[in-house]
């Protein structure tokens, strides 16, 4: 009896085993199979920073959604940004849920694996490229000055000795700093002399300080899509001069993530490379920013 027992309890282990591995339950080999087997692509990217991305107050998440409760679904997100990432989603097969941790949390590389890619308009830059991979450049932005139209500010040199706000970890600070690592022909002036820089969370919450009163800082540092919107919301804000740099934007995924990258990144850089071919990321630039910024300035 007791060989057949035996027998018996080896042959339903081994079948439950055979069930195992028919049923599709093996450990993901790579990010990108994880991806497909969940159903859901975490991406992280800016909740205040029209309009590339910012909440849609009116936004409530779908019944039969797959997003982990402490993300954003793609009804509680819009803007350019926001968009592109459903696109990526779409073509993976997978739905897109939204993490909105600091900024400079995301440039920093070794995500713990808490989101899959940064869908952000993230400046490709040397120093990051260490820790982060980036995709072809899905768009391209000047970055420019914006100010209150009462303040006198007229020209860069106007700014000399004077206080300027800008987000943490970004170029803008960079560029004040003297720290910015861009080929030079995608520098187009040097920052004033002898400013104070004050760094916020976000260059966006800069506009929103000076708009609300803030008297430490005169001017800021952004995107130009960032001070459009932020004329269109406030008629006070005005340029500085001209663009005073050139970013070439990307899609990022961390080179520290527990599993292998590098089919995600292909898979995501043939979909920006697909888009860009096809007028998908002409016509979502053109939709949010009145312009096709998706163009390489330098070519």
């Amino acid at each position: 009896m007791r060989k057949i027992t035996t027998l018996t309890t080896m042959i339903i282990i081994v079948s439950t085993l055979l069930a195992a591995c028919g049923s599709g339950t093996a450990t993901p080999t790579d990010l990108l199979a994880q991806i497909k087997e969940r159903g859901t692509i975490l991406v992280s990217t800016d909740p205040n920073y029209e309009p590339q991305s910012f909440l849609n107050t009116e936004g409530k998440p779908p019944s039969d959604t797959k997003c982990p409760s402490d993300t954003l679904t793609s009804a509680e997100m819009q803007g350019f940004d926001v968009d592109v990432a459903l696109e990526i989603g779409k073509r993976l097969g997978v739905e897109v849920c939204f993490a909105t941790p600091e900024w400079d949390m995301i440039t920093a590389g070794n995500w713990a694996d808490k989101w899959d890619i940064s869908v952000g308009s993230m400046t490709i830059k040397p120093a990051r490229q260490v820790i982060l991979d980036f995709t072809t450049p899905y768009y391209y932005t000047p970055a420019m000055i914006g100010t209150l139209n009462d303040s006198g500010i007229t020209s860069i040199a106007d700014l000399a000795g004077k206080a300027i706000c800008v987000g943490t970890s970004t170029t803008y600070d960079d560029w004040l700093n003297g720290n910015l690592d861009l080929p030079a022909t995608s520098i187009y002036s040097q920052p004033p002399t002898d400013v104070t820089v004050v760094p916020l969370p976000t260059d966006q919450e800069c506009f929103q300080a000076l708009a609300a009163g803030r008297k430490d800082f005169v001017a800021y540092v952004t995107s130009d899509t960032v001070i459009d919107a932020n004329i269109a919301a406030d008629t006070r804000i005005t340029k500085v001069g001209k663009a005073v740099f050139s970013e070439d934007l990307g899609i990022a995924i961390d080179k520290a993530h527990s599993l292998p990258t590098a089919t995600l990144l292909k898979a995501v850089d043939d979909i920006v490379i697909a888009m860009h071919a096809d007028g998908t990321l002409s016509q979502l630039s053109i939709n949010w920013f009145g312009a096709d910024l998706t163009q390489d300035p330098t070519k």
